[in-house]
C-alpha cells in the first residue's frame, strides 16, 4: 500500500462514511477520493512530472487534506507549510524544495501572488483556496477540481519520495525531512498496532497539519478507516472539549502545554467523556503532575507517553500500564524499530549511563533535502553494509528494564511544545530588529513545554527597548512556537577565547527583566 492508497482503499471499503470534520462541514472517504483525483488531474494537466514537490500554504482545513491526496496520487511529494511562516521563511522552503505547484489561503497571499511567483522561479502552478478575487496567474483551488476529470495516473511504488517535513537546523536555515511512501507507511501502521486503532476511532487533532504529529492523525485515521474531527486551532479549550464529547472522540493527541490549559477549566471537573478510550502525548515525557492531572480530566482514558522526532517520526511508547512505575520514560522502541544508547566510541552504555539514542527502522529517513553534508552527520553506517541508521543528537539513559528516559540535547537545538526551534534562526530575526547589537537564545528547563526559549539581548543605545518589544518583534516574524517565552537584557554577552558568545554561562545571567537604560550585568 502507497501512502494515497490509505484514502482510496478507505473510500472503496466505506464510501460513505465521515471521514473529516471541520468548522465548514463533514467529507466522507468517496468526496475526499474524488476531489483529490481531480486535483491530481489538474497538477498533471498544468506540467507536473513525478517527483515534483507541491507547497501547502494552507491552515488544518479540508482543502490540505485535499491537496496532499492529490499531490501524492499525482506522483508529487507534499511540503505542508506552516500557514504562519513569514514570507522570507517562506520563499525559503519554497525555492529549497523547488515546489512547481503551490496551494495557498487566498487570505494570505492573494495580494502577493506576481512576487511570490517572481520570487520562486521553479513555481508553475499556484492555487488559491478561497471566496476571495484570484489574480492571475494564480487559478481557484475550488474551481480546478470542478473542472477537472479523472486521468491516468502515473505508477508510484514505496520508495519513491511522499513528503519533504521542513524542521529546525542548527545553522538556522530549515532543513527538508526526506521521507518515502514507505518511511511513513512503518511508522503510522507501528503507531496504530500499539494504539490498537480501528475503523470506530474517532480522532479528535488540534495540532497542525504542518507539524509531524498532526499530520500523522490524518494519515494514520485513513489507514484505519477512522474519523477525523479537525480543528483549526487550540485557541478555544472550552470548545475543545464539548467537541470531545459531542463526537464522541475516542483518540485525544496532544502536547503538555494543552493539558495544562485544559486543567485550568473548572467545567470539565463536572465533564465526563465514556467514549475516550486513549490520550497520548509527545514532544516531552510528562511529569508526575501532569499524569495526575490528564487522569483527572480523562479517568476512564489510558494515557499514553511517547518519543519521536521528525526524521523517523516515532521511536517509542511507554505502555500505560508503566506510568507509574516509570514517571519521566519514554518506554521502549515501538513496534519495527530498534534502539540503541551508545557511547561516544560507538559502544552501548549501560544502564543510567548517558549517550546518544539511535534509531535503526524502515520509519527512518531518507536524509536531508538536497543537503549531504547535514545528512552525513545523523545517517551513519549500520551493523550491515546496506543500511543506515539515525543518530538522533538526543542524550538519553535506560534503566535496567530497557526503558528510556530523556536527558537532553547534544547540540543546542531547542525542543519546545513538541517542535524543534534553531535559536540561530531566532537569533537572526532578533539581530535584524532597530536598536540591537547582539542576541543569543537558549533553552530553559519547562515543565510546561519541555523547553522554554529565552533570549539574551544587547542593547545598541539608538533605541530604547524593552522585553514587550522584542516579543512583539519576533510574533511579527516568526511562527508562534519559536517566539521567546522571556527576554533578558545584558550589558555585554560573556565570550569564551575565540571571541564567540559563551551560551553555557547565560541562564545564571538570568534575572527580571530590566527598564531601558538600566541593563543587566
Amino acid at each position: 500500500m502507497l501512502v494515497h492508497e490509505f484514502l482510496a482503499s478507505s473510500a472503496k471499503k466505506s464510501p460513505g462514511k465521515i471521514a473529516l470534520v471541520t468548522a465548514r462541514g463533514q467529507s466522507t472517504y468517496e468526496q475526499l477520493d474524488q476531489e483529490s483525483d481531480a486535483f491530481a488531474a489538474s497538477l498533471l494537466q498544468g506540467g507536473l512530472v513525478k517527483g515534483d514537490r507541491v507547497g501547502i500554504y494552507l491552515g488544518n482545513c479540508r482543502e490540505t487534506v485535499v491537496a496532499l491526496f492529490g499531490a501524492l496520487k499525482a506522483g508529487g511529494v507534499f511540503v505542508v507549510i506552516n500557514p504562519t511562516t513569514k514570507r522570507d521563511k517562506l520563499l525559503y522552503i519554497l525555492n529549497n524544495a523547488r515546489c512547481q505547484a503551490l496551494v495557498a489561503s487566498g487570505n494570505l497571499v492573494s495580494k502577493d501572488v506576481g512576487n511570490l511567483c517572481g520570487g520562486v522561479p521553479s513555481l508553475k502552478q499556484v492555487y488559491l483556496v478561497g471566496t476571495g478575487p484570484v489574480p492571475p496567474p494564480a487559478i481557484s483551488f475550488e474551481e480546478s477540481i470542478k473542472m477537472q476529470k479523472k486521468m491516468q495516473l502515473p505508477p508510484v511504488i514505496d520508495v519513491d519520495l511522499a513528503a519533504l517535513i521542513y524542521t529546525s537546523g542548527s545553522t538556522g536555515f530549515p532543513k527538508g525531512v526526506v521521507m518515502t511512501h514507505l518511511n511513513m507507511i512503518s511508522a503510522a501502521t507501528s503507531i496504530t498496532t500499539y494504539l490498537e486503532n480501528t475503523p470506530d476511532d474517532v480522532i479528535l487533532n488540534v495540532l497542525p497539519l504542518s507539524f509531524d504529529y498532526g499530520l500523522y492523525q490524518v494519515l494514520m485515521a485513513f489507514l484505519f478507516r477512522g474519523t477525523v474531527i479537525l480543528e483549526e486551532s487550540f485557541n478555544y479549550p472550552f470548545q475543545i472539549v464539548t467537541k470531545l464529547k459531542e463526537f464522541h472522540v475516542t483518540g485525544f493527541p496532544g502536547v503538555p502545554t494543552i493539558f495544562a490549559m485544559l486543567s485550568k477549566l473548572d467545567k470539565i471537573r463536572e465533564m465526563d467523556f465514556p467514549a475516550l478510550r486513549y490520550v497520548t502525548n509527545t514532544g516531552a515525557a510528562l511529569h508526575a503532575a501532569y499524569i495526575e492531572s490528564i487522569r483527572k480530566m480523562f479517568p476512564g482514558a489510558k494515557l499514553f507517553s511517547m518519543y519521536g522526532l521528525t526524521e523517523c517520526k516515532r521511536v517509542a511508547y511507554l505502555p500505560p500500564e508503566e506510568l507509574e512505575h516509570r514517571v519521566g520514560s519514554v518506554g521502549k522502541a515501538m513496534p519495527n524499530v530498534e534502539v540503541q544508547v551508545l557511547r561516544d566510541d560507538g559502544t552501548p552504555a549501560g544502564p543510567h549511563e548517558p549517550g546518544e539514542l539511535v534509531i535503526r527502522g524502515s520509519n527512518v529517513m531518507q536524509g536531508y533535502w538536497e543537503d549531504a553534508e547535514a545528512t552525513k552527520r545523523v545517517l551513519r553506517q549500520g551493523r550491515n553494509p546496506w543500511e543506515k541508521v539515525l543518530h538522533s543528537g538526543d542524550v538519553f539513559r535506560t534503566d535496567e528494564d530497557g526503558f528510556l528516559y530523556f536527558i537532553g540535547r547534544k547540540d543546542d537545538i531547542i525542543k519546545t511544545r513538541g517542535e524543534k526551534v534553531s535559536p540561530k534562526e531566532v537569533e537572526n530575526v532578533i539581530c535584524g530588529m532597530p536598536g540591537v547589537q547582539e542576541a543569543a537564545v537558549v533553552g530553559i528547563v519547562d515543565e510546561v513545554l519541555g523547553q522554554a526559549i529565552r533570549a539574551f539581548v544587547v542593547r545598541d543605545g539608538k533605541k530604547p527597548l524593552v522585553e514587550k518589544d522584542v516579543i512583539k518583534y519576533c510574533v511579527d516574524h516568526l511562527e508562534s512556537f519559536m517566539v521567546p517565552k522571556s527576554v533578558v537584557f545584558l550589558d555585554a554577552f560573556p565570550k569564551n577565547p575565540s571571541g564567540k558568545i559563551d551560551k553555557k554561562m547565560l541562564p545564571d545571567l538570568a534575572s527580571p527583566v530590566s527598564p531601558p537604560g538600566e541593563s543587566q550585568k
